[in-house]
């Protein structure tokens, strides 16, 4: 291989890992996340009205739905199942996440949209 194609090769590597680095970087630093409190009064109305989210750490869909809220996230009521299983079983939770609103079990993700017309909480 000749100098040439060593510089190129060397040039290309130097600026893929660069950009990785700096993608890793924005989404360390939340960058790429919610700012922090959008939905604060969102999530706090919804566990004031007693609504409540079943969930896996594991489970991606859980994941999915707890980066919707973003940071608001902490004012969900949540039940971790892995740690709490007999709640999650009296709840009769089948599948994760399990949302559920005025006594009725409601499976899968939810858009913010969906749980605020099932709860009755306006969307902020």
């Amino acid at each position: 291989m000749n100098i040439k194609v060593k510089t190129i090769y060397l040039a290309a590597i130097v600026i893929v890992s660069l950009a990785v680095a700096s993608l890793a970087g924005l989404t360390i630093t939340g960058y790429f996340s919610l700012p922090a409190g959008k939905y604060d009064n969102f999530a706090k109305c919804l566990s004031s009205k007693g609504v409540t989210m079943y969930g896996a750490e594991w489970c991606g869909h859980c994941k999915n739905q707890k980066t919707m809220f973003g940071d608001s996230f902490k004012y969900v009521t949540y039940v971790e199942c892995t740690t709490s299983q007999a709640a999650c079983t009296a709840a009769g939770v089948q599948g994760y996440p399990t949302w559920i609103i005025n006594g009725k079990a409601y499976p899968g993700e939810q858009t913010l949209q969906s749980l605020s017309t099932l709860s009755g909480c306006p969307l902020q």
